[in-house]
């Protein structure tokens, strides 16, 4: 409709070159001046390139004071480690719980580009009131903050300011990232052939830009504040946070937008309260008759219908007629919690299918989560000096960096196209429920990894010396292999829940669907630090400290490795009972030709 109109519009210029030159996409998109969005001159990859800058910077700005925050807290703020990871994975987990609130104000009111506009600017206050929290109070005396001297202690309003500036980080960037993912993905007409592949592909890269970008932050940003030179990191994480923001507003003449539908939460009611209230009432066989207004009735904010599903058929009966709502010829006088349309009734439907596949990625997010904190904790205790060069712990999360965006290559150019050879089709190979499940598969390879090389460290440490600090003559390169795996866990899960909850999402919850991705992460922040609670609970004893003690070498972290191992292996069997059980979404004249996916596959 919105392509049709538009060609109607510019049907007045010089000939069929001018019409071609003005079509307008054909999923509704709108331009800043809420116009058909004219394909030649919005969106593409001219704004997905300038998004994917900014997510890079956004990113190094952000790792530059994620990925040492558990050393800045023990050294700095005198934390034991057990209370530091714990409160990492609670910073970290409220960086995902506010993706919820961006996205949600983002479907529902702001649309997506001033949701971004706004968080990156409240991203930006926080970073900055981090730098200067860290300059004027927490770094005293002067030089303090390194492996060698510790920080004095601090008073209640400086421990406050500090943390008021993290979570107002946590705050700008957990309402920025779902929303700047499906921003990205809003430049591509998925109605569209050509551009429709463009999308699938802008999510890999995407997730790499976002790897590229805190590879500078594990690296050279790590080593100046593993050193004690906070202050220097932060404000580098300050700038490159503001050169994002001023990219992403350089950006507004080509964006592509799509209107925000109203608040969902009124919408599911209607349906629950609507099906509630007709449970007497009986189907019609198959799901036939059942009520969807015309094309022409549709709102603005409507742009594509929903097609009806088998199952959850109680929520049907809320799209059912009865003979009084037949007999009202006028549909404004229709109850919207009396009587709701099918799309608004498989708009619920979808969700709930959605919700088994995303409470099975929150174990994996586990197993993501201890990059941040105990692998860094354990590498601390490793022998971190080669050729007299010290190698900050922190920094050995870049070898995960590579290994995202080696795999990503290898994916796409290699085991993609072979999957699809092998099963003699033209659709692409594995489905994004398929990689979501070898990426759980590969990250209990990346946990029994990581507690062998713990075994084996215990086995070379000092553990007799009481009083020095807990190393180990085994290199903190033993850890390679872990940081690898868990990449490849990445590129196969995160890629793929991306994709999954982007495609499958309703038009008008897109953003929503890119927050269950994070909030997946955030809880597996949240349940990590419970795990690591309840575990120093039940292995703390008179003479033993539990298994994760401030001196790693008095513990036993290589059972807390393969503790996670067996966990996420039994939540690989739920996980294949749930991916067998779901439905895909069916929209109304969506896109779909020999390459595109399947019931659940989406082409990468």
């Amino acid at each position: 409709m919105a392509s049709m109109a538009c060609l109607n519009i510019f049907q007045k210029g010089r000939g069929k070159t001018r019409n071609e030159q003005e079509e307008c996409t054909f999923d509704g998109s709108v331009d800043r001046h809420g116009h058909p969005a004219v394909r030649a001159r919005t969106g593409n990859w001219v704004t997905a390139i300038l998004i994917l800058v900014n997510q890079g910077l956004a990113t190094l700005a952000f790792f530059g004071v994620g990925v040492n925050l558990v050393l800045f807290l023990t050294r700095v703020l005198g934390q034991d480690n057990a209370t530091a990871a714990n409160n990492v994975s609670k910073w970290t987990g409220t960086v995902y719980i506010f993706s919820l609130l961006g996205a949600f104000l983002s479907d529902s009111y702001w649309g997506r580009y001033k949701t971004c506009a706004i968080f990156q600017v409240i991203f930006v206050i926080g970073l900055v009131l981090l730098s200067l929290s860290s300059y004027i109070f927490l770094l005293k005396p002067n030089g303090c903050g390194d492996k060698e001297f510790p920080c004095g202690s601090h008073s209640t309003f400086e421990i406050s300011f500090f943390y008021l500036s993290i979570y107002l980080i946590a705050l700008g960037n957990g309402g920025y990232q779902p929303n700047i993912a499906t921003f990205g993905a809003d430049q591509f007409d998925e109605d569209n052939p050509k551009e429709s592949h463009s999308k699938v592909a802008f999510f890999s890269y995407f997730y790499l830009a976002l790897n590229l970008g805190s590879l500078f932050s594990n690296t050279i940003l790590g080593y100046f504040e593993d050193g004690g030179r906070w202050v220097l990191g932060f404000w580098a994480s300050s700038a490159s946070a503001i050169l994002a923001l001023i990219l992403f507003l350089f950006g507004i003449p080509r964006y592509r937008h799509f209107k925000p539908s109203g608040n969902p939460l009124s919408r599911f009611c209607r349906v629950v309260v609507a099906a509630t209230r007709k449970w007497k009432v009986e189907m019609p066989p198959e799901g036939e008759d059942l009520y969807e207004v015309d094309g022409d009735d549709c709102s603005g904010n409507c742009r594509r219908k929903m097609l009806h599903t088998q199952g959850f058929k109680f929520l049907d009966k809320a799209a059912v007629l009865t003979a009084k709502e037949r007999e009202q010829e006028d549909k404004e006088s229709r109850s919207p919690w009396r009587i709701c349309t099918v799309t608004q009734v498989e708009e619920v439907k979808c969700i709930l299918r959605l919700l088994p596949i995303w409470l099975c990625t929150i174990l994996y997010s586990v197993v993501f989560t201890q990059m941040a904190s105990l692998f860094v904790e354990q590498g601390a205790a490793m022998k971190t000096t080669l050729l007299g060069f010290h190698i900050p712990p922190a920094s050995m999360s870049s070898f995960d960096i590579v290994s995202v965006a080696a795999f990503i290559f290898i994916y796409r150019r290699v085991l993609d196209p072979l999957v699809a050879r092998l099963k003699g089709t033209k659709a692409r190979g594995l489905t994004e429920l398929q990689r979501m499940g070898i990426g759980l598969i590969i990250a209990i390879i990346a946990m029994v990894a990581a507690g062998i090389v713990e075994w084996f460290r215990l086995k070379y440490a000092k553990k007799d010396c009481r009083q020095c600090e807990s190393e180990s003559s085994l290199s903190i390169f033993w850890q390679i292999p872990q940081y690898v795996l868990i990449g490849a866990s990445e590129v196969f899960m995160y890629v793929g829940q991306l994709e999954f909850f982007n495609d499958q999402a309703p038009d008008g919850l897109k953003s929503f669907g890119s927050a269950l991705c994070m909030t997946s992460i955030s809880l597996g922040n949240y349940v990590s630090s419970l795990l690591v609670t309840i575990v120093m609970k039940f292995s703390t004893r008179d003479q033993m400290p539990g298994w994760i003690p401030s001196n790693l070498n008095k513990g036993h972290l290589d059972r807390f490795y393969f503790l996670l191992a067996a966990l996420t292996m039994a939540d690989f069997g739920v996980y294949i009972i749930c991916a067998k059980w779901y439905k895909s979404i069916k929209l109304e004249g969506k896109y779909e030709d020999s390459n595109s996916k399947g019931s659940d596959d989406v082409m990468v």
